[in-house]
C-alpha cells in the first residue's frame, strides 16, 4: 500500500488525527508538506507531522530506470555541462510544521518559517518538462507566501542532472527572477543525496530549512563546466555562507506535477 508508512507511523506514536498519502511521483514530498502547511494555516489542524520516504532500490527498479535512459553511468552532476544522468537515492525526511503560538507554548525549536506553496501541471508530456509549468509554480508559490522574487535569494532545485530537466529549471528561474536571477544563488542537493524520488522534495526541504538556519547554502557537487543552457548562480562544489531572506524548494515531477515550497529566515 501507498500509505504503508504513514498508518505504521500512526500505529507506532498513537495519531489518530488525519492521516493519507499523497503520491505525485517525484512532487509527493513537496504536495504532502504544502497541503500540511495550508491545513495548519486555515485553523484546520494545530500541527502536522509531514514530510516523505521512499526506497526503491533494488536491481527490477534500477533496471526499470536505467532503461529510460536517465540514469548516469558515473555520478550526478546537475547543471554541469558534462552531466550525463540522475543517481538513485532513498531515504526521509519529516517535519513538525504547526502555528507560532503552539510551537512557543510547547518550547519548540523552530527552524525556519513556511511562507507558500505553489503547484501546477504541465498537461504537455510524462517525462518532457515544460518551463511554463514549473515558472507557474514558482509564481505560486511566492504569490501564497505574499513574497517579491528579491526576497529570495536561495532556490533548492530539482535538478536531476538529466539534460531535459536542468535546462527547462533553469529557463524558469529566469523567467521568474529576471534580472533578480543573477543575485540568486541555486544548488541541487541531488548531487549528494541522489534523487529520492518520493522523498526527494522532503529531504530537499530539510535542506533548504538547514541552510537558512545555519546561514550557509548547500553547494551543488561535481559541478566541473558552466553550461550556457544553464545561466544560473550555481553554488559550485563548496557551501556558502550566506544568510538570504528567503528560499524556495522545487520538485517537478513526471506526469508534469509541479509543486514548490517557499521558507522564510527565522528572526529569533
Amino acid at each position: 500500500m501507498a500509505n504503508a508508512v504513514a498508518s505504521q507511523a500512526a500505529m507506532e506514536y498513537g495519531l489518530t488525527g488525519a492521516t493519507y498519502t499523497l503520491s505525485t511521483a517525484c512532487s509527493s514530498a513537496n504536495h504532502a508538506i504544502g497541503n500540511a502547511f495550508w491545513l495548519v494555516r486555515q485553523g484546520t489542524l494545530v500541527a502536522a507531522i509531514t514530510g516523505g520516504s521512499e526506497a526503491p532500490l533494488s536491481f527490477g527498479n534500477l533496471k526499470a530506470w536505467e532503461a529510460m535512459r536517465v540514469v548516469s553511468s558515473d555520478t550526478c552532476r546537475p547543471f554541469s555541462k558534462d552531466r550525463s544522468g540522475m543517481i538513485l537515492g532513498e531515504g526521509g525526511a519529516m517535519f513538525v510544521i504547526e502555528n507560532l503560538e503552539h510551537a512557543q507554548a510547547r518550547g519548540a525549536k523552530i527552524y525556519a518559517e513556511i511562507v507558500g506553496f505553489g503547484m501546477s501541471a504541465d498537461a504537455h508530456h510524462l517525462t518532457m518538462p515544460l518551463v511554463g509549468g514549473a515558472a507557474k509554480a514558482i509564481r505560486e508559490a511566492l504569490d501564497d507566501g505574499g513574497l517579491q522574487p528579491e526576497q529570495i535569494g536561495y532556490v533548492n532545485a530539482h535538478g536531476t542532472a538529466t539534460a531535459a530537466n536542468d535546462a527547462m529549471e533553469s529557463a524558469a528561474i529566469n523567467l521568474v527572477f529576471g534580472s533578480h536571477a543573477k543575485n540568486v544563488r541555486v544548488s541541487s542537493t541531488k548531487s549528494m543525496h541522489g534523487h529520492a524520488l518520493g522523498a526527494a522534495g522532503a529531504i530537499e526541504a530539510a535542506a533548504t530549512v538547514l541552510g537558512l538556519h545555519n546561514g550557509s547554502l548547500p553547494p551543488n557537487i561535481n559541478y566541473n563546466e558552466a553550461d550556457p543552457e544553464c545561466d544560473i548562480n550555481v553554488i559550485a562544489n563548496t557551501a556558502v555562507a550566506a544568510e538570504p531572506e528567503a528560499a524556495i524548494s522545487n520538485s517537478f515531477a513526471f506526469g508534469g506535477l509541479n509543486a514548490v515550497l517557499a521558507f522564510k529566515r527565522w528572526l529569533k
